[in-house]
């Protein structure tokens, strides 16, 4: 992982190219001619404050697989949300996700001391739910009508977490996963050292 940047725009083309990720109606990833508006909006809210995000980078090869962020930044209820997350279509289901989600829930909740890490996603999004539930967060309930989509549609969002107490167990399960998979993905560089 990589603090994301200017410098990974033709990556992040190339990754969303893979898949034609901008037109899956169920989540929102910026067509190829919008990545430097959506690199522009990143930098600027981590200069403010109210974002962490990143570029995914296959540390074998140095290529750009996607990109995810750390979000709604809550200091004094110590919580926050992971979001913003898409990964070529070539590196679903690789190990890659669970990778960077380790690198950034370990983070979150034992370097930053969330008490509480949030995951939302379009109910219809069943690959996503069934990641995040992979990771070991709860689904706790539905945002209806929460967000208007690209196309207009009225999104219902499922809501998930993980809490400090379920980490331990969470981060152990991720652990034993990712050692079990034939080519895990390996981040490029630990989130904790990016502060």
């Amino acid at each position: 992982m990589e603090p994301l940047d200017h410098r990974h725009h033709d990556g992040l083309c190339a990754a969303v190219r893979d898949g034609r990720l901008w037109e899956l109606a169920v989540t929102l990833v910026p067509h190829p001619d919008e990545v430097r508006s959506f690199l522009e909006e990143a930098v600027l809210a981590r200069e403010q404050g109210t974002q962490i995000p990143y570029a995914t980078v296959d540390a074998a090869t140095g290529r750009v697989i996607g990109s995810t962020r750390m979000m709604m930044i809550n200091t004094v209820h110590r919580r926050l949300e992971i979001g913003w997350t898409f990964l070529a279509a070539s590196r679903q289901r690789t190990g890659a996700n669970a990778e960077a989600k380790l690198l950034m829930l370990t983070h979150a909740f034992e370097a930053m001391g969330m008490n509480r890490v949030e995951l939302l996603t379009d109910v219809r999004n069943e690959a996503s739910r069934a990641a995040i539930s992979r990771l070991g967060a709860t689904q706790e309930g539905v945002l209806r009508h929460h967000m208007v989509m690209r196309d207009g549609w009225i999104r219902d969002t499922a809501v998930y977490a993980l809490t400090r107490p379920e980490w331990p167990e969470a981060k152990r399960n991720l652990r034993a996963r990712l050692a079990g998979s034939a080519k895990p993905a390996r981040a490029a560089v630990d989130p904790a050292s990016q502060d």
